[in-house]
């Protein structure tokens, strides 16, 4: 009887103090002329993965109002298995900042996984008219 396949990544190099909010595969229509992934389509899936911590821990709506920091340090390809981790830096009284680190698994035939995006964004409560509204975060 053959035994399953798993995939030979080490799983040392995926944080385990962070929270995965998201993986998505890029495809072809989200590559540039060079072949590589769009830097826009990235900042946008990293926009989403954000919003999900600051959207459970306000029970509400968000919406991002900053990005201080966004490092592209690798570059993406078509077919990366892109992991997105996310943990809360701050929170206000009306406002999380969160750091979202993202990690491509390549190459299947000999896997890899390597850090390709960090970035710092806030986001901010808001209610049904998007005027900044405090939330309970105890």
């Amino acid at each position: 009887m053959n035994e399953p396949v798993r995939p030979v990544i080490d799983p040392a190099h995926l944080p385990s103090e962070r929270e995965l909010v998201l993986r998505v595969i890029p495809m072809p229509a989200d590559a540039n002329a060079n072949g590589d992934i769009f830097g826009g389509w990235i900042m946008a899936q990293v926009d989403l993965a954000a919003s999900v911590l600051p959207t459970r821990l306000t029970r509400g709506r968000v919406t991002t109002v900053a990005v201080k920091e966004f490092i592209f340090k690798q570059p993406v390809s078509v077919g990366d298995l892109l992991s997105f981790y996310s943990r809360v830096l701050r929170v206000g009284r009306t406002s999380i900042t969160l750091q979202v680190e993202v990690f491509a698994e390549r190459n299947p035939e000999n896997p890899e996984v390597v850090k390709v995006t960090d970035a710092e964004l806030t986001f901010v409560a808001i209610d049904e008219q998007g005027k900044p509204r405090v939330f309970n975060h105890a």
